[in-house]
């Protein structure tokens, strides 16, 4: 058999280094954790130095380990943008913030689903056994199946850790599939709108699917747009295994000389390391720009119109609204100037300049976190359409390069993982992840959903292992209102995150480096196969979320179904067993498992030429009969006549500058003035790892900063640094102010991670000492077609906060 990829040896790690030990990491963990954590049945004194593969959502890594301790966490030798995140990583395992032990809130203890539920997160907890908290947890889920019927069970997921057995979101799923269904949620907040809207225009793949790669835009583009995307941030982090190839596609795109613009009311990361030249709209308004830009196209006959007409349907209907035939409003460029701010001459002078190049549009996710957010990617789309380049080298747009896309695919074998199993017949209809507030506190309501209807459940009980609700959920208090609703609440947790001490019932769960596990490496390359081998052995008294869901099972009845008889290694090598099966159909050689596990090394597939060829939509624009696209009509749909049916007074059938409920250029602009936008953090995955000391990196006043233009801060009073209280009528927090021009005036940002810390647990309106930007957005659908969030659709106001500034309780353990 022909060798076709590169299995590499143990030998070529790095050694581990004997001597004095780097202590950049050590030092900051706490000493006194440390030994509570050894005192408690974790990792043995006195066991050897050794080196340990294995990774994390941020990026694969060695851990070093000394004497059973996780000393120091070394980037992969082929990772050349290790995310600053890695170097933390003891820390992160070793936080004062772990959860120890099962417990349960106090008064849920005594008085079971009759309790106070207004105790959440401020009532005390107390330690339970495992035995009982499983018991606790068991009954419960009989007593509402039996009580309220399946619909009644609420279970979900979110930012599960990397692996392909622990992965609680398939976990939970398999264990409440087998106990006879459940209420589970739909959509994400990440692409809640665009997901939904693009299988109407484009077939549904464009947002998780592979662009035109980069060494083609490199070569071929001639302008690269980056709209609403950091990717230099954004890509520091994956759903598997980062390889970070995204940021060497990147750093060739600088080397190449190609223009880059950046549409942003922020000059990002990503606008500052190429250069770009810098265009700032007024947030919300990016629609209107393109509506602007695609009307100017059209008056100086720039655009393709054969194209729009062999590859598109309904451009006729759109032309119409484009040049106000319908509306009697012309989508002109001065038209476009006084919703978005920008020249006219500025957007004509875009739109030239897009025609005469080949321009790849790249376009993040965080424009369509915005009421009528459906209109941003089915817009960029028409624009794209209009220039006719889909499906040329360098040309078109893409949705992904911000998330991994663009990195050329390997002639590689996918790893399988642990099944959720299906849902049994009958199981009750999902529910919107973003309406979950609105589900808790209006059981029945019934509303619009992509053409149909959706009355929500009854919900009695939720279960959450993995993930945050108290952090990614919009409208906080109003969450804090509607998590009084259930009887009984369930979390599998790390750290004392907001939710946990919102629970009722915290289960200890163990970090990723406490277990085994594997997992792909390269977010669309696919070009490794990880081991996650277990680093230490689980502090306290952690237990692992699979061994968690088997032992409910049991208690459940269903033990053998849930487990198949299988442990831990038998699971990973029949996960195993899936990719070489693949392999072996597709020559490609791989060692068995017992070799790859034992050797401590990893899988790398070749990268074939094609790969490094590939071009979006290339097949489709040679011919579009025989490779259609997954629309109706097989073509892209400029106007939907399914949406068309739907007769939603919020999502018209075609791209549609709508006026959002907040904005800079509506009435409530008056009373709230600046424009609040929660973009990803950089040093952290969304809340995940605020808690480690890197958080001492970017804090101010130690808390999470608010950026803001000087001449914002000069007609408030506020310096640089200063504490601040940011605010509106939903809610208000304190900041650090952080001053900085490469911010459009009128603009703020907090970055989105921050965890909730009120300064009266329960209340309506509390302070937030810490910085939860999510205590301010607005919790509101972007329309009836996706019921999405439309978290960057908020006004605020900032004031300089005077008083004694309250103590930072965020991270602290609540009372036991």
């Amino acid at each position: 058999m022909t060798k076709r990829n590169e299995y590499t040896s143990s030998l070529t790690r790095r050694s581990f280094m004997g001597g004095a030990i780097s202590t950049g990491v050590l030092t900051l963990a706490t000493p006194s954790l440390v030994r509570d954590a050894l005192a408690a049945g974790g990792p043995k004194a006195g066991s050897p130095r050794r080196e340990v593969l294995t990774g994390t959502h941020w990026g694969v890594l060695r851990a070093r380990v000394e004497a059973g301790h996780f000393v120091e966490a070394v980037p992969f030798e082929k990772d050349r943008f290790p995310a600053s995140l890695v170097k933390y990583t003891p820390d992160h395992v070793y936080s004062a913030a772990r959860v120890k032990h099962p417990m349960v809130r106090a008064g849920f203890r005594k008085l079971r689903h009759k309790s106070d539920t207004s105790e959440r997160g401020r009532g005390a907890f107390v330690r339970a056994s495992w035995d009982e908290a499983l018991e606790l947890i068991a009954n419960e889920l009989v007593r509402v199946k039996q009580a309220h019927g399946p619909a009644a069970i609420y279970g979900r997921s979110g930012w599960k850790s990397a692996g392909r057995l622990h992965n609680s979101a398939t976990g939970l799923a398999r264990l409440l599939n087998l106990h006879g269904g459940y209420t589970a949620s739909s959509g994400s907040y990440s692409v809640g709108a665009s997901s939904v809207v693009l299988r109407h225009v484009m077939g549904g793949t464009e947002l998780m699917g592979q662009p035109t790669v980069w060494p083609v835009v490199v070569e071929s583009s001639e302008l690269v747009v980056l709209w609403g995307a950091d990717p230099m941030t954004t890509l520091k982090v994956a759903w598997g295994l980062p390889d970070h190839a995204g940021q060497e596609g990147l750093e060739d795109l600088k080397r190449s000389g190609a223009k880059v613009i950046a549409i942003d009311p922020f000059r990002s990361d990503s606008a500052e390391y190429l250069a770009a030249r810098w265009i700032a709209p007024r947030p919300g308004s990016d629609v209107a720009l393109m509506l602007g830009i695609a009307h100017t196209l059209h008056a100086e006959k720039l655009f393709d119109r054969g194209f729009c007409d062999r590859y598109t349907v309904g451009f006729d209907r759109f032309e119409a609204y484009l040049l106000g035939q319908t509306d009697e409003r012309p989508k002109t460029a001065e038209w476009a100037a006084q919703v978005c701010d920008i020249e006219a001459e500025a957007i004509r002078g875009l739109a030239r300049e897009m025609a005469k190049s080949r321009t790849m549009l790249m376009s993040g996710w965080s424009m369509q976190r915005a009421q009528h957010g459906e209109q941003v990617h089915w817009m960029l789309a028409a624009l794209a359409a209009m220039l006719g380049q889909i499906g040329l080298p360098g040309g078109g747009f893409g949705l992904s390069y911000h998330t991994g896309g663009g990195s050329p695919g390997a002639d590689s074998a996918s790893l399988g993982g642990l099944s959720a199993g299906r849902p049994p017949p009958g199981a009750p209809s999902p529910v919107p992840i973003a309406r979950i507030s609105d589900a808790l506190l209006h059981p029945g309501a019934t509303v619009d959903y992509n053409g149909g209807k959706l009355s929500y459940p009854d919900i009695r009980l939720v279960y959450w292992a993995g993930g945050n609700p108290f952090h990614h959920q919009q409208d906080r208090n109003k969450l804090v209102r509607a998590w009084r609703k259930p009887e009984t609440v369930i979390v599998h947790e790390q750290f004392w995150t907001p939710t946990a001490k919102f629970a009722d019932i915290v289960l200890p769960a163990t970090t990723s480096f406490e277990r085994n596990d594997l997992e792909q490496g390269g977010a669309f390359s696919n070009r490794y196969i990880f081991p996650m081998h277990k680093v230490i052995d689980p502090l306290f008294e952690a237990r692992n979320d699979y061994d968690i869901f088997a032992q409910l099972a049991e208690r459940l009845g269903f033990g053998q179904s849930y487990s198949e008889g299988k442990s831990e290694m038998q699971w990973l090598e029949s996960i195993y067993a899936q990719a070489l099966r693949q392999a072996k159909a597709k020559r490609l050689e791989m060692p068995s498992f017992s070799a790859f596990w034992q050797s401590g090394s990893y899988v790398e597939f070749p990268v074939p030429e094609s790969s490094r060829k590939w071009v979006r939509h290339a097949d489709f624009r040679s011919d579009p009969l025989l490779n259609p696209l997954g629309t109706p009509s097989g073509k892209i749909e400029l106007y939907s006549k399914s949406i068309e049916k739907m007769r939603y007074d919020d999502c018209p059938p075609h791209p549609s500058w709508i006026e959002p409920a907040e904005w800079l250029g509506s009435p409530k602009a008056r009373q709230h003035p600046l424009h609040l936008l929660s973009p990803h953090p950089t040093d952290r995955l969304h809340s995940q790892a605020n808690h480690s000391p890197l958080r001492t990196q970017y804090a101010v006043a130690g808390r999470e900063p608010v950026w803001l233009n000087p001449s914002d801060a000069k007609t408030r009073g506020i310096e640089h640094g200063d504490l601040v209280r940011v605010f509106n009528g939903r809610g208000q927090i304190l900041a650090g102010a952080l001053l900085s021009e490469r911010l459009r005036p009128g603009v703020v940002r907090i970055r989105e991670g921050g965890w909730y810390d009120p300064m009266d647990p329960g209340q309506p309106n509390s302070l937030c000492k810490h910085g939860d930007v999510n205590v301010l957005t607005l919790d509101q659908a972007s329309s009836k077609l996706s019921q999405a969030t439309v978290a960057n659709t908020v006004l605020v106001e900032i004031e300089k906060f005077r008083g004694e500034a309250p103590a930072v309780t965020a991270f602290d353990s609540p009372t036991i």
